[in-house]
């Protein structure tokens, strides 16, 4: 037993005793260039003394940023606390199915537009990574388009007035917006989608926006924002004029056109499933995600573009805007945000007193107040606003 470095140096049934209990998190923020330089601040009271901009905030036990936890008084990562405890901390069955925590959780603050994104599903993934190991293409290589092999679904939920695209507009409504640009060098190409307005139809022209380049494609881009300045009043235009001064000269400006732009309130949710083009524009909002990086870029970005895969994991087909939204659950001062995959679930707790058990891992995170988490035999745990905390699996009630 000397050498183990392990902070719990009891028996099993100790450390048990010992884990039923709630952890305060330490979460660390990543600084991608796209992130706000006062949300987090703003919200949370969280403050960035060098203005830099705070892209995201992760709680959960990723590689790239793991959350820290106290146990014995000792900052540990939670993938530390995990590891070797899986049962105790995540639960049989998620233990079982997962063998980790199969889900990251972020606060995600954009001042500038994200890449549009599409994500594999689970078994596009297994079979792109095995392809590329198999290759020897670097786990870290820019070109490498698959990182793991789990698909990513994710649902976001409002803070803030959020903008975003989901899922193509319906094949008429794309029709008639790029008519309204009526750029000289796509006139091909749009009237081959109209006169065939299918998923075949939808793929090749989103193909051949993607692959534009030389002149027809600064033509187009000149056409787009003749049409965008004049048409600002309109909020598709407006997102594309605010998307030329971030990403000028780049094919995903046309997304806006091709995409349902839609602004949730805060308090909405919305689900992004795998194979649906989105892009995150602006706001923040808290973000749950299957804990994967798989992520194929469609535009406004300087990374790189795999066309071919993209168009093999993209579902060229139309989601009506009126699908988008999710309509949570009420029950008893909480709303349940249900998906369709067994990675995560989603709820929001109204002010109040509400009795939980705990009987798989969750994390705890505290919007616009503070809360207190109280458990027989042991000193309440607070938290503000901002704040977050585990709770494993063996908790309960």
């Amino acid at each position: 037993d000397t050498f183990r470095t392990s902070p719990f140096h009891h028996h099993h049934e100790m450390s048990i005793m010992y884990l039923s209990t709630a952890f305060l998190m330490r979460n660390p923020i990543q600084e991608y260039d796209w992130g706000s330089r006062d949300a987090l601040t703003r919200l949370f009271g969280i403050t960035n003394p060098e203005r830099k901009p705070q892209a995201e905030l992760w709680m959960g036990a990723h590689p790239n940023g793991c959350s820290q936890v106290e146990v014995a008084g000792l900052p540990t990562p939670l993938s530390e606390l995990i590891a070797g405890r899986g049962v105790a901390i995540l639960g049989e069955s998620t233990y079982a199915r997962f063998g980790g925590l199969p889900f990251l959780f972020k606060v995600l603050c954009a001042e500038k537009a994200l890449s549009i994104q599409v994500h594999p599903s689970k078994a596009q993934a297994e079979a792109g990574f095995a392809r590329e190991v198999a290759e020897g293409i670097a786990i870290d290589a820019p070109y490498r388009n698959y990182r793991d092999d789990n698909h990513k679904p994710e649902l976001v939920f409002a803070l803030t007035p959020y903008q975003s695209m989901n899922g193509f507009r319906d094949f008429a409504a794309i029709l008639v917006l790029f008519e309204r640009v009526a750029a000289a060098s796509l006139a091909p190409l749009v009237e081959a989608f109209a006169a065939d307005q299918s998923e075949g139809g939808l793929a090749r022209f989103f193909r051949a926006l993607l692959t534009l380049e030389g002149e027809s494609k600064e033509t187009a881009l000149a056409a787009l924002r003749v049409c965008a300045e004049r048409d600002r009043q309109d909020e598709t235009f407006a997102l594309v004029l605010d998307l030329f001064t971030q990403y000028p000269g780049d094919v995903g400006l046309f997304a806006p056109l091709l995409l349902n732009v839609v602004t949730l309130h805060p308090g909405q949710a919305m689900y992004l499933d795998a194979g649906t083009p989105h892009a995150y524009v602006h706001g923040t909002g808290l973000e749950i995600m299957a804990n994967s990086d798989n992520v194929l870029r469609a535009g406004l970005t300087a990374k790189h573009l795999d066309v071919d895969e993209l168009l093999a994991c993209t579902k060229c087909r139309p989601k009506p805007v009126e699908t988008l939204l999710i309509s949570p659950r009420a029950e008893e001062g909480a709303q349940h945000f249900d998906v369709p995959v067994p990675d995560f679930t989603f709820s929001v707790y109204g002010e109040g007193e509400h009795r939980l058990v705990t009987t798989s891992a969750e994390i705890l995170f505290a919007i616009n107040g503070s809360l207190s988490l109280h458990r027989d035999g042991q000193p309440p745990l607070v938290l503000d606003r901002g704040q977050s905390a585990f709770l494993p699996a063996c908790l309960g009630p």
